[in-house]
């Protein structure tokens, strides 16, 4: 049966598609202007003499050391997500009781949890375990606030397993652990995948346990390397936005390669 056409639908789409769109030209035209033609023309214009000559400053201000930070901040974190994560999840589903039920619950409360509320104490804690001023001290937060939604769409990818093909494997033989790698982890890609974009994300957006948790260039992050164009005579806003576009080419490849895993997995996060 054909749907009828909906006009509503169609003029939300593109109003929509105008305001992800808009500002994606904006940053990319920008970053392709003079700093005198970027402060005194219009932003929507396309520049009249296009330049790579930003781009050239981004990378030449230590960008490669930004992003090897980051790169290997976001590994750490998806990294400790996954190993914890996974047998969290794999056990408040197969476990049936009041204890793993309220663990769980419990768990869960991580998600009301402002950053910004209890910042304070991770910085004791960080300050007395020496781990200031290091990739770590931003890693392991970072993993911390994204566990809670982490687990919540694990479970709900363990549960769209179905309990004949568990129940075959106990007949088997097959310990926890062994139903654990040869069944819930295949099974679950979906899920994990949705997790590893996830935490990569928090990881790589991440501002608040840079700026307090690091000082020296050496630890230094994206999002604090946008700094380096801000200065109290002024803003050299083209080579701002061009560490912008530079920043968020990794995320769109991972978009583009993972988009069908994150929106699968994220559809399996209700359950069945």
């Amino acid at each position: 049966m054909k749907r009828p056409a909906n006009p509503l639908a169609g003029l939300g789409a593109v109003i929509w598609l105008a305001v992800v769109l808009v500002p994606v030209y904006v940053m990319v035209s920008v970053s392709l202007t003079r700093q005198d033609e970027a402060l005194g023309g219009n932003a929507l214009r396309p520049p009249r003499h296009p330049t790579l000559a930003n781009y050239g400053t981004v990378l030449e201000n230590g960008f490669g050391h930004f992003l090897a930070n980051t790169v290997l901040v976001a590994a750490m974190v998806v990294g400790i997500v996954l190993v914890l994560c996974v047998p969290l999840a794999y056990v408040a589903v197969r476990t049936r009781g009041f204890w793993s039920g309220g663990a769980f619950r419990l768990f869960l409360l991580g998600v009301a949890v402002p950053a910004q509320a209890v910042v304070v104490p991770l910085y004791l804690m960080i300050t007395k375990l020496n781990l200031y001023d290091s990739l770590l001290a931003v890693a392991l937060p970072t993993a911390a606030f994204a566990m809670p939604v982490s687990v919540l769409v694990l479970t709900g990818t363990l549960r769209d397993i179905p309990e004949e093909l568990y129940e075959a494997m106990a007949l088997d033989g097959a310990s926890p652990a062994r139903m654990l790698f040869r069944l819930v982890v295949p099974l679950a890609r979906g899920g994990i995948g949705t997790v590893v974009v996830y935490a990569s994300l928090q990881a790589w957006n991440g501002f608040l346990f840079p700026l307090i948790f690091t000082q020296s260039e050496d630890s230094r992050m994206l999002t604090l390397g946008l700094f380096t164009y801000v200065s109290q005579f002024g803003v050299d806003i083209p080579a701002l936005l061009a560490s912008v576009v530079l920043s968020g080419v990794p995320v769109f490849a991972v978009y583009l390669v993972a988009r069908r895993t994150l929106v699968g997995g994220l559809m399996g996060a209700g359950g069945k």
